[in-house]
């Protein structure tokens, strides 16, 4: 997306020759949800002023009652007017970073959060950290009266098109609603689950890329709607077919220079690359609790789904947790494959961010490559070639990030104490839940 720097002055002419009426206010809390407050365009000097004010303790994980003001802090620079009318008159939106009544950035904003590893990152002499995302996801049909059901849209299976793929027109409109929004679409097609689809959209830096996911989501769910269909991001919606990923491809800039391309290393790598793989494969297990934060995010971690499975690394091969697409020279990247979509964008780039630095301070080596396709060895063949399995459960995610005091660090004390205490919630749900299978497996047997 073309970033533009708008004044205040710029946003108040705009407001006035687009009819906007209403402005949403937009923040993302710890567990990824897209919060927002709305106002009416009258109170525009107030917002763009600072002075917005609202109540964090209705919020999961902000702040408890007795400390609950909170100050919106607009950045300009995300002013963007929806594309779809409103009865009212226009709606336009600004993401905002949140602010405590004395000024200073609140430490449970995880979009306040990420600004703090960018700015560890520019210690290093780094100036950007670019993500390019691709994210997935499924259409079920609604009913008549609203109802999300699990019927697919379609039969389609990878790249197919019309007429097996009935969710073309859906993903069509919500491709052009996001070239209205500035966003460049770089590929969009059928994923090989029937009902599900991906849109990739050229990259950006770290905040902007985040904010754009968040965007993306809201655009997704607001078209699907209109089509009569659910677009949901779950990972794994139905059993025995493909979960849905969001692949992150991730370089570091030092100015108009790609630090992780050299075209003298091996595999034309730069000795920063490997540092910075080195750093994702040591503290893999970890993040994974932040990647993939819900109990469901493990039933597509498993073999023969195409999610992988096991931390290793691969030139070529795609089985693996890390693969160096092709491209070389600016578009050089890492590409992490077990992110799902149900990722809080910016807590995520964080961990990753932060587990990618501590590789090149303390200049950890990766292990060799691997290129046989992991799912077909033995664990003894995997054992010897140091390759180790991703947590399998949300539980022992959680275990693990608690062990990595890099990664906690990554989150500060407050987002880890408050997402900890909400999954560790959320697993103790899970467990005390009897499921269907299980009555299926025991109910006579027993």
């Amino acid at each position: 997306m073309a970033k533009t720097t708008y004044a205040v002055e710029d946003i108040k002419a705009i407001i006035k020759e687009e009819n906007v009426r209403f402005l949403r206010l937009m923040f993302t809390d710890i567990m990824g949800t897209i919060k927002n407050v709305e106002v009416p365009v009258s109170q525009v000097e107030k917002v763009l002023d600072n002075k917005m004010m609202f109540d964090g303790s209705s919020i999961e994980g902000f702040v408890r009652i007795e400390e609950s003001d909170m100050y919106l802090y607009p950045d300009l620079s995300t002013w963007m007017i929806f594309p779809w009318e409103s009865e009212h008159g226009k709606v336009a939106r600004l993401i905002c970073d949140i602010y405590n009544p004395d000024g200073t950035p609140f430490a449970g904003d995880p979009r306040g959060n990420l600004r703090r590893a960018l700015a560890d990152m520019e210690e290093m002499g780094f100036t950007s950290f670019n993500l390019g995302p691709e994210p997935e996801f499924f259409l079920f049909q609604l009913t008549e009266d609203g109802k999300i059901t699990t019927e697919l849209n379609d039969n389609g299976g990878y790249f197919d098109f019309a007429p097996t793929d009935l969710g073309e027109n859906c993903r069509r409109d919500i491709v052009l609603e996001l070239e209205k929004l500035g966003f460049e679409v770089e590929a969009s097609h059928h994923e090989v689950a029937p009902g599900q689809h991906e849109i990739d959209f050229k990259y950006a830096n770290a905040i902007e890329a985040c904010d754009n996911i968040q965007t993306f989501k809201l655009v997704v769910k607001t078209i699907a709607r209109k089509h009569g269909l659910h677009a949901t991001f779950m990972p794994k919606p139905l059993f025995g077919i493909n979960g849905s990923g969001m692949h992150c491809n991730m370089s570091l800039f030092q100015g108009e220079k790609n630090a992780f391309f050299d075209p003298e290393g091996e595999l034309q790598l730069s000795q920063t690359a490997y540092y910075f793989l080195g750093g994702l494969m040591e503290h893999a297990r970890a993040y994974t609790a932040i990647c993939n934060p819900t109990v469901n995010s493990y039933k597509r971690l498993v073999p023969g789904f195409e999610a992988p499975v096991y931390v290793a690394w691969s030139g070529r091969n795609r089985s693996p947790l890390i693969r160096v697409p092709e491209s070389r020279g600016l578009s050089t990247r890492l590409e992490l494959r077990s992110v799902d979509p149900s990722a809080n964008p910016y807590l995520a780039l964080a961990v990753l961010l932060q587990a990618g630095l501590d590789g090149i301070k303390n200049e950890i080596q990766p292990p060799k490559g691997v290129d046989r396709n992991i799912y077909i060895m033995n664990e003894e063949e995997r054992k010897a070639a140091k390759i180790y399995d991703l947590p399998s459960t949300l539980h022992n995610a959680l275990k693990e990030l608690r062990a990595d005091a890099v990664m906690v660090d990554a989150l500060g004390e407050h987002i880890f104490n408050n997402f900890q205490e909400a999954k560790r919630m959320e697993w103790a749900a899970f467990r005390q839940t009897v499921s269907a299978w299980e009555r299926e497996q025991y109910l006579e047997l027993y």
